[in-house]
């Protein structure tokens, strides 16, 4: 039916869906043809069909095709590429349209089974059992953008046009584009011929970012292993302070072989270990769904919080559970925050883990840390064991809650709060207005 429905969109015009539109009725009228003469109009308007879609079995365009995206765009806004087109045919062309195709947005069967429709029990049952308004459910929910066409301009032989295309973006991930299709209708108005390439390409959509008032997270310096260096190389290593003799049981590693050349004895590099402040921002993941409205908001409350806690003198850790359990670290020199927020477009619920691996995960490198946001997606007692747990090392805590309504989350009185732990509700529809609140 899906299939159907797109092929009648984009190959008949408004004039022929409208011809299509009158044949089923007339069809049916014109079973008697000694009571009416409808089967006359029948029989006219389909070989009016038949003759535009003969027609488009000879369109032949040869043509040569560019696509100019920007590097990324951020969800929610509306940007503009550019298509170059050229025509290296020997005739002018004209009363042409241009579509930029997206990949087949259908889900997969095992997606479609294992998906549920909020209401869902509440349609009829052959609705339930057929699923379909579940299954153009997930269609959209795969789709970042929608691109209409363009009306191409008349290209004239070995001649190159660029036209502008405006994109409105609902959704953070990759925009994956399959090819470009170039249309001309028939004579009639009514059916479109096709002349397709092949040009796949993809475009990042960054998460939307809400703007911060300006707020400075508690914390205090910790001792890092690795220290300031280890913000550029892999493993752990610590800032270089000068050079020194050999003592016995230093490692290998840290001898400084030209000096030793020049010197006739054994000479060493020795390190500095660093203190400096560290915080994390925690991503709660655990949902049994594979798409939810709460988690798309909750990750562009971290990826505000990401580029407003940019800095240069301050590590931030991300932290979160999906296929695998995942920490990105940025600043003093470590991954850009571009890297960052790219890794945030792309994160998925997790349905096959419990937040007890994220608990473990915060846990096992809470000595490291100066201070922590959290950002959760529920509230249960799992995650307020975590939030308790955190809390009794004393870790300064930025905690909000998302949530479709206020009334759904109450914190618990009895927990004995660290007076650096400050607790946010964000409503839907309400987040730039809760997030505005905070100090």
């Amino acid at each position: 039916m899906y299939a159907i429905r797109n092929f009648g969109e984009k190959r008949f015009t408004p004039r022929g869906r409208f011809l299509l539109v009158c044949l089923l009725p007339l069809a049916i009228l014109g079973l008697d043809t000694k009571q009416t003469s409808a089967y006359q109009v029948f029989t006219f308007l389909l070989s009016i069909l038949i003759v535009a879609m003969f027609f488009s079995l000879f369109f032949r365009f040869p043509f040569q095709v560019r696509r100019r995206l920007p590097p990324f765009v951020t969800a929610g806004q509306t940007f503009q590429y550019g298509i170059s087109i050229k025509n290296l045919g020997t005739k002018v062309e004209r009363g042409l349209y241009l579509i930029d195709e997206l990949i087949d947005p259908r889900p997969a069967f095992s997606e479609f089974i294992s998906s549920t429709e909020p209401g869902g029990k509440r349609r009829f049952l052959f609705k339930r059992y057929m699923g379909y308004n579940r299954f153009l459910r997930l269609i959209v929910q795969k789709q970042n953008a929608v691109i209409k066409e363009q009306i191409l301009p008349d290209l004239s032989p070995d001649s190159e046009e660029e036209i502008k295309i405006t994109v409105k973006t609902f959704k953070r991930g990759y925009l994956n584009f399959s090819g470009i299709i170039i249309a001309r209708p028939d004579p009639f108005g009514i059916f479109r011929a096709f002349v397709k390439v092949s040009l796949p390409n993809s475009l990042l959509i960054l998460p939307k970012r809400y703007p911060l008032p300006s707020f400075q997270l508690p914390g205090f310096r910790k001792y890092q292993p690795g220290g300031v260096s280890l913000a550029s190389k892999v493993g752990e290593s610590e800032e270089f302070l000068s050079l020194r003799d050999y003592r016995p049981g230093d490692s290998i590693r840290r001898v400084h072989w030209k000096s030793w050349a020049k010197a006739g004895k054994p000479v060493v590099k020795e390190y500095r270990d660093e203190f400096f402040v560290r915080h994390t921002l925690i991503l709660d993941t655990f949902l049994p769904s594979a798409y939810s409205e709460i988690f798309e908001e909750a990750v562009s409350v971290a990826a505000s919080f990401l580029v407003s806690l940019q800095t240069y003198e301050s590590l931030i850790d991300l932290m979160f559970v999906g296929a695998e359990v995942y920490c990105f670290t940025s600043g003093r020199g470590l991954s850009s925050m571009d890297r960052m927020l790219e890794t945030l477009a792309n994160v998925k619920l997790c349905e096959d883990k419990t937040f007890s691996v994220l608990h473990n995960m915060v846990i096992e490198r809470i000595n490291m840390l100066s201070g922590a946001i959290c950002i959760l997606i529920d509230w249960d007692e799992h995650r307020k064991n975590f939030i308790e747990k955190l809390n009794s090392f004393g870790l300064p805590l930025l905690v909000f809650v998302i949530s479709k309504s206020s009334e759904n989350v109450s914190f618990d009185p009895k927990i004995p709060l660290n007076k650096n732990v400050s607790f946010h509700i964000l409503e839907m529809g309400k987040i730039k207005e809760g997030l505005s609140k905070i100090s």
